[in-house]
């Protein structure tokens, strides 16, 4: 059973025109493990898509079935109890939470799943991205390479079999995204997870092992 398989998937929004087509009909599979980058011109639809694979948004037409389950056929309580028990999100503005420390930002999702075991997991992934000794310190005193490499330890934290990254190095300077990137794969080829990924950097996009190109809201070749 393939990990995602999108069928027919399209997006519409009202503007000042009528409607806007952002997605138009899209459709794939994704194995269970394969690493994918979709890239494409900003405005073609790269982070809408990603989005409703996570169920983060509602499509106009089509479906999304990922890790055995027909994301749109559940309310959005539902879906936000799939997308804790089965992803994990990476993006491009780190999105931590400010009033928690680093420590307590990785720890937030285990937490939210009921493990016992919260802070020595989360501890033990903030030394494996080389941040043990930053647990305590709040985001506002972490570099931007410091808070991705928290949010990518926040994501991998819950063991998702799902893994979506939105633009993960589009904030960060050529050589900390780069570390950043080192980091992703690593955790990613440990965890077994799918890595789904939007990017405009073709460096990293050719570390996946699949690319889907995106042009006004349509794959192409």
């Amino acid at each position: 059973m393939a990990a995602i398989k999108v069928e027919h998937l399209g997006k519409k929004v009202p503007d000042a025109g009528g409607w806007l087509t952002i997605l138009d009909d899209v459709g794939f599979s994704v194995e269970s493990g394969d690493t994918v980058a979709i890239v494409g011109a900003s405005g073609s639809g790269k982070s809408t898509l990603l989005g409703l694979l996570a169920g983060l948004d509602l499509p106009s037409t089509g479906r999304v079935v990922a890790s055995g389950q027909d994301l749109f056929s559940l309310d959005e309580d539902a879906r936000a109890r799939w997308r804790a028990e089965n992803v994990g999100f990476v993006f491009q503005s780190f999105q931590l939470l400010p009033q928690m420390t680093a420590l307590e930002n990785v720890m937030l999702p285990l937490e939210l799943a009921g493990a016992r075991d919260a802070a020595p997991r989360a501890r033990d992934l903030l030394a494996r991205v080389g941040l043990a000794e930053r647990s305590g310190h709040y985001p506002r005193t972490l570099s931007g390479g410091e808070q991705q490499r928290v949010a990518l330890a926040r994501a991998f934290a819950p063991g998702p079999s799902l893994l979506f990254a939105d633009e993960p190095t589009g904030s960060l300077d050529h050589a900390t995204g780069q570390r950043v990137i080192e980091l992703l794969f690593e955790l990613n080829r440990e965890s077994g997870a799918t890595l789904v990924l939007v990017t405009h950097d073709p460096a990293l996009a050719g570390r996946c092992g699949r690319t889907l190109s995106l042009r006004s809201g349509r794959l192409v070749d």
